[in-house]
């Protein structure tokens, strides 16, 4: 596509609960010192669990955003997500209470989530098997759904813009980026909060994973399990959290004077049409993805910087994509930073695409790329330039954010530095 300032649409705010950090920032500086947020997990007894680990939040406190009456009502991905939203809204300097009503119908709110409220699911399931029908909770229904998360947002601050969830697995925070920009783009709206949110660390989905064998079982070295790109990864690890965009049009941010963090330049999403676990092996639709996010981009190969890769740390995965990178970018594929933040968050599933998204902006905003911690040996079959063990400082104009899902879904997002 041609770009125009009236197709342009910028990032404007941030918000980021991560089990590195929970704000932006914070996030920011987890990432730099390649700190690992894996640990035992606590959130139940996974005595019994052949994975006992993941990456939790530490330290959040809902009330610290939302009513008591809220938290009791709310399951935890819900309360990722308004808290993330409070504080993109914070960031990006935009008070809903101080818009009109008019104002407030051109506000969207999209966000994703691979699992939506397993959490409340499981309690109440338990409830049933134990106390009867009788006692099942009222809000079960309305709290598990996975559209909850963009419902309550937007009742929170009233906002009547385009309201929807996206649910595509792991791919769902980056899927939300590419509809609100698309929302942007046709003029349904002038802001949307899109991002994506997930609270997966419960019995069933913990034990669900590792009984596909999808989960690092390094039990006795938590901080070094997750390892992309590293010869000795056994599975990926689980991690919770939210990552929130406000993102606007080019004509109502510059309006209102707004700081600018990057453009979203591009979007791609493809099938991978294969299986409904297991990437294909020959990344054929994660390079249709990465192309589309370019050319709706109207960029070259050769503009790209930085790669903030899917790449989960599971022994199939991680070759794959590299392949499919360097298919998509051809023999600038060597010159390209590339890294897993993953190695530092675990995986957020639905939330994943989100916060790395964050990474992506904010290595743009600060001049640096984060790195892939605990990479030992790198893999012979992940031939790139995956920034092992610490970050490099160096301007990164064009990042590429990737990410995939059960099911084969592929997408990629692409920021660029903002100049008017």
């Amino acid at each position: 596509m041609t770009t125009t300032d009236a197709s342009r649409i910028l990032v404007t705010g941030l918000g980021a609960l991560t089990p590195i950090g929970l704000s932006p920032d914070a996030f920011w500086d987890g990432l730099m010192r390649g700190q690992s947020g894996a640990a035992p997990i606590t959130r139940f007894d996974a005595s019994a669990f052949k994975t006992r680990f993941a990456c939790e939040l530490e330290g959040f406190d809902p009330q610290d955003f939302m009513d008591r009456k809220q938290v009791s009502r709310f399951d935890p991905y819900c309360q990722y997500a308004l808290a993330a939203a409070r504080q993109a809204l914070d960031d990006a300097g935009l008070d809903p209470a101080a818009l009109t009503q008019s104002e407030k119908d051109r506000v969207g709110v999209i966000i994703g989530t691979g699992m939506g409220g397993v959490g409340l699911f499981e309690e109440q399931a338990r409830t049933l098997a134990e106390r009867g029908p009788d006692r099942i909770s009222p809000f079960l229904v309305p709290m598990m759904i996975p559209n909850m998360a963009a419902g309550i947002v937007a009742m929170e601050f009233g906002l009547r813009g385009p309201n929807h969830c996206v649910v595509s697995a792991c791919a769902s925070g980056n899927h939300a980026i590419g509809d609100a920009m698309a929302a942007l783009r046709s003029g349904q709206a002038d802001v949307a909060i899109c991002g994506g949110t997930e609270a997966p660390i419960t019995p069933l989905t913990v034990g669900g994973f590792a009984a596909m064998r999808a989960l690092s079982t390094r039990n006795d070295d938590p901080e070094h399990a997750s390892r992309p790109f590293d010869a000795d990864r056994d599975g990926f690890v689980a991690g919770e959290g939210a990552g929130m965009l406000i993102l606007e049009t080019y004509e109502h941010a510059m309006d209102r004077g707004a700081e600018v963090y990057a453009e979203v330049a591009g979007f791609g999403a493809s099938a991978d049409a294969y299986h409904y676990a297991a990437p294909d092996p020959d990344g054929e639709g994660v390079v249709l993805a990465m192309q589309r996010a370019l050319e709706d981009a109207a960029l070259p190969p050769d503009a790209v910087d930085y790669v903030n890769a899917h790449a989960t740390s599971t022994p199939a995965g991680d070759p794959i994509e590299t392949k499919a990178i360097r298919a998509a970018l051809g023999e600038h594929a060597d010159q390209v930073k590339v890294s897993s933040t993953k190695s530092m968050t675990g995986h957020l599933l639905g939330a994943a695409g989100a916060i790395e998204a964050i990474a992506s902006i904010l290595a743009i905003n600060r001049g640096a790329v984060p790195p892939t911690i605990n990479l030992d040996t790198l893999d012979e079959a992940c031939t790139l330039d995956v920034t092992p063990n610490a970050p490099v400082e160096m301007p990164v104009a064009i990042a590429a954010n990737n990410a995939f899902g059960f099911g084969g879904h592929n997408t990629t997002t692409v920021f660029r530095r903002f100049t008017d």
